[in-house]
């Protein structure tokens, strides 16, 4: 994981992941996450984003953060 002020890069394989602290034009603050993934041999990588702006990075963080604390359980069977 490579850090910055604003921007964290963690690598996972044939992925890269930015976190990026940007303003609007309005100087109002959001975070950019971008991923960025290896698609072949001889093609460009695809990049894919998205803002969180302030007024949802709390319920976004919660939503997150309870995803990832289930991600050791079993998976349900979900026929």
């Amino acid at each position: 994981m490579a850090e910055q002020d604003d921007s964290i890069i963690v690598k996972a394989g044939s992925r890269t992941y930015f976190f990026d602290l940007k303003q609007t034009r309005d100087k109002n603050p959001y975070l950019l996450i971008t991923e960025s993934r290896f698609k072949g041999e001889g093609e460009e990588r695809e990049r894919i984003s998205i803002s969180i702006f302030p007024e949802t990075a709390e319920a976004f963080g919660q939503a997150v953060s309870g995803m990832m604390a289930r991600l050791g359980e079993p998976a349900p069977d979900r026929r």
